[in-house]
C-alpha cells in the first residue's frame, strides 16, 4: 500500500543524527543506526549477525526514493488524480481479470462480503491487476526510509522489522523481492506488516503468494477490507449538492465518519441516494478545475481508505469499481 502526501520540506532539511555516511553509502553497517538495528534485529528475533550484516552491506540507499516519496500522487488535485486510473484500458482490463478469475471472486465476496468489483479495482489501482508491482529493491526502500527519512523512520524502521520477518517466515531472500518505492509488495501492494497480518492463502497450497498467486491476491484484499470492518451490502458513496452551504465546519470533520446523514441532510446538503438517517457518514470534497464537487462517504468508503489513507484514492477505487461493474455487465448480457 501507498501513503498519502507526507510534509517533508522541513523533513528533508533534518539529517539523521546518528548516520555517519551519506544517502548511497555502500556499506550501511559503519552507520551506527543500522549496526543498533542490526542488534536488535539479533536480540528480539534470534535472527544471525552475520546474517544482517551481510544483507545491509548488499542493500543500497537510494536518493531517488526519497524524492518520489516527497511528490505522491495523492498530493495531486481530484482533476489530476481521476484520470491517473478511470482510464478505458484499465477500465477493460478490470472486466478481463473478472472474467478469469470469476469463480475465486465470486468465492472472496461469499466469504468476505466484499464485492468483487470493489477488489478488482484495488488490484487495478494498484498493479493494473498485477502488471506493475514495482521495481525497487524492498530492502532498499525500507532502509532508505527508515533510516534516511526523519518524518516517517519510525514507521518504515517497524515496517523493515516486519518485512525481515516476513521473508524468514515465506522463505524468501529479502535481497530478491521488489516492490514499491515504499515496499509494497505484489498484485495487492501490501507492506510487511500487512502481507504478514492480512494475506492468506486462499488457494490452500500452502503458501501466501501476492506475486504470482491470483487467488492469495485475491482472498487477501477481501480480507483486509473485511476485518478493517467492511460492511456487506452496504452504500459506499453519494454525489452530494450544497446549494451554497458552508461545508468548511463538515469537510474538516475528516476521513472517518463523524457525523450522521441526518445531520449531513439537516445542514441543507442533498444527494440522491437513499441513505439511512442513521448512518455514519463524512462529507468529502474534491477539486475540480471549477470549483469543488461534493460526496457523502459512508462506512465502505472509510474502509478503503484504510488501505490508502487518502479520498482521493478511495475514490478512485470507488468510481474505477462502478465503470468495471458496469462493463462486465454489459459483457455477460452479451453473452461474454
Amino acid at each position: 500500500m501507498k501513503y498519502g502526501p507526507i510534509a517533508t520540506v522541513v523533513a528533508l532539511s533534518l539529517n539523521m543524527g546518528c548516520a555517519s555516511l551519506p544517502v548511497g553509502a555502500t556499506d550501511l553497517t559503519q552507520r551506527q543506526d543500522v549496526r543498533g538495528f542490526i542488534d536488535e534485529m539479533s536480540a528480539r528475533h534470534q535472527f544471525k549477525n552475520e546474517d544482517l550484516t551481510a544483507w545491509f552491506q548488499a542493500t543500497r540507499l537510494r536518493e531517488d526514493i526519497i524524492k518520489v516519496i516527497s511528490r505522491p500522487a495523492e498530493s495531486k488535485p481530484w482533476y489530476d488524480y481521476r484520470p491517473i486510473f478511470l482510464q478505458r484500458s484499465r477500465i477493460k482490463g478490470g472486466a478481463t481479470f473478472w472474467k478469469e478469475n470469476a469463480a475465486t471472486l465470486a468465492r472472496a465476496e461469499e466469504v468476505s462480503g466484499v464485492p468483487a468489483h470493489i477488489i478488482v479495482a484495488i488490484l487495478g489501482v494498484e498493479t493494473r491487476y498485477g502488471g506493475h508491482t514495482g521495481g525497487y529493491r524492498v530492502m532498499d526502500a525500507l532502509s532508505t526510509l527508515a533510516f534516511d527519512y526523519p518524518p516517517r523512520s519510525k514507521f518504515f524502521r517497524s515496517e523493515l522489522e516486519q518485512y525481515l520477518l516476513l521473508a524468514r517466515e515465506e522463505g524468501i531472500h529479502p535481497l530478491e523481492i521488489k516492490g514499491s518505492y515504499a515496499g509494497a509488495m505484489g498484485q495487492a501492494q501490501f507492506i510487511s506488516s500487512s502481507y504478514r497480518h492480512y494475506a492468506v492463502d486462499f488457494d490452500g497450497d500452502g503458501k501466501r503468494d501476492l506475486w504470482d498467486n491470483n487467488a492469495d491476491a485475491i482472498g487477501s484484499i477481501a480480507n483486509y477490507l473485511q476485518v478493517h470492518g467492511w460492511e456487506p451490502g452496504a452504500p459506499i458513496a453519494a454525489p452530494a449538492a450544497t446549494h451554497g452551504v458552508d461545508t468548511s465546519g463538515l469537510v474538516a470533520k475528516g476521513l472517518k465518519p463523524a457525523l450522521k446523514v441526518a445531520e449531513i441532510k439537516k445542514s441543507g446538503i442533498e444527494f440522491d441516494a437513499a441513505l439511512a438517517d442513521e448512518a455514519p457518514a463524512t462529507l468529502i470534497e474534491l477539486e475540480q478545475k471549477n470549483g469543488p464537487e461534493y460526496w457523502v462517504g459512508l462506512q465502505n468508503f472509510y474502509v478503503i481508505t484504510r488501505y490508502n489513507h487518502s479520498a482521493l484514492y478511495a475514490m478512485a477505487v470507488y468510481q474505477l469499481a462502478e465503470e468495471i461493474r458496469t462493463l462486465r455487465a454489459a459483457q455477460l448480457a452479451h453473452g461474454d
